[in-house]
């Protein structure tokens, strides 16, 4: 009973950080216009994306466009596309097999060594996606934080950080931790089996060396 639990909380941690990781994906509010020094246009706010970007005016319009080459992007949003990509599949997958592999879901009468194997892939899995997601996460926010600190950049060129990269953290800590449930839970299972399998042979060897006790003092007594 505890061990299902603990499964069902791990996938549905995992779930809220796949979900999250296909919203941070398409959100355009990974850069952020920010309001400093003669930069007072308060009622138009940009937003950046990794495939649009948007212009919302006094919280009443708002205009996308996506991006008409991707080569025109910066080095960071565009490795930030295929790493989001690839953690979206990453995190997709592990969802689907760490389906397959709880203990409530009956596939082709897998044994529990093969459940547990497969809980341990989707939990490597998890972990491998949540870090996939926190390279371009890290990366974009560090190059926001550099630029706005830099006297080069012109202000109206300096952008703040969005709400998708503090969405994309909470969702790569979401994925890591449904990783790490998965995979204290294969460990705590092989344990445990490991345990179950060697009471029974310690049981059986006190049995026979009493059966032999009992057996030579038998023998004894018949000699007599």
């Amino acid at each position: 009973m505890v061990s299902s639990a603990l499964q069902i909380t791990g996938l549905l941690i995992g779930g809220i950080g796949m979900i999250g990781t296909f919203a941070v994906m398409g959100m355009p509010q990974w850069r952020v216009s920010a309001f400093i020094e003669n930069n007072i246009v308060v009622f138009e706010t940009i937003w950046e994306g990794l495939w649009m970007h948007c212009i919302r005016q006094a919280n009443i319009r708002m205009q996308c466009k996506v991006y008409d080459s991707m080569l025109a992007l910066s080095p960071d949003l565009q490795a930030s596309r295929g790493l989001m990509c690839a953690g979206s599949v990453l995190s997709f997958l592990a969802f689907i097999i760490a389906i397959i592999g709880m203990k409530c879901t009956r596939c082709a009468q897998s044994s529990w060594q093969a459940k547990d194997c497969i809980i341990l892939t989707a939990g490597l899995l998890f972990i491998l996606s949540g870090a996939v997601e926190l390279i371009p996460v890290c990366w974009v926010a560090n190059t926001i934080i550099s630029d706005f600190y830099n006297p080069i950049v012109n202000v109206a060129q300096k952008r703040e950080l969005g709400e998708a990269l503090y969405l994309g953290w909470v969702a790569a800590f979401c994925l890591i931790a449904a990783g790490a449930i998965f995979c204290c839970f294969c460990r705590c299972c092989e344990k445990t089996r490991s345990y179950g399998h060697s009471a029974p042979t310690h049981y059986r060897t006190h049995s026979q060396r009493l059966h032999r006790k009992t057996a030579s003092s038998y023998s004894k007594s018949q000699y007599v």
